[in-house]
């Protein structure tokens, strides 16, 4: 992308949101995160970063029921993110990919019954995923 900022802490930030693609993170994950023995990054400089990650299409940013906090999720690799919902383990953290088939029934009834429409990118589905409900029992 012409005008991307190729700085170290950047690198570092987009490294951390790879390897934890399947997951949520709050602005403050990503601060503790970046702040080690090898990294000291800014909180500000974070925050300007998860900004323009967002407005080039890498992060997906919404707020999660029940949180004070903006939630992010890294989505480079699963494309339109702002076009599809997604679950959300309610113990592991893991994000889900869902196809919005699923939903279209469920859609047209939102909109005829209560006259509203489903904002796709911005909808979590809150859930237990198997692994986590296996390990429960």
């Amino acid at each position: 992308m012409q005008g991307e900022y190729k700085t170290r802490s950047r690198h570092a930030m987009i490294r951390f949101m790879k390897e934890n693609a399947e997951k949520r993170f709050t602005a403050g994950d990503l601060v503790k995160a970046m702040n080690n023995d090898e990294n000291k990054v800014n909180r500000s400089t974070v925050y300007r970063n998860l900004e323009r990650l967002c407005k080039e299409g890498k992060l997906v940013k919404y707020k999660e029921a029940g949180t004070n906090a903006t939630c992010y999720q890294y989505s480079e690799t699963h494309g339109q993110c702002h076009k599809h919902i997604h679950a959300q383990c309610s113990v592991c953290g893991k994000i889900y990919h869902l196809d919005n088939a699923v939903f279209e029934e469920a859609a047209k009834r939102m909109k005829n019954d209560y006259n509203i429409t489903i904002d796709y990118g911005k909808s979590v589905l809150i859930c237990l995923c198997d692994g986590c409900k296996n390990k429960e029992q």
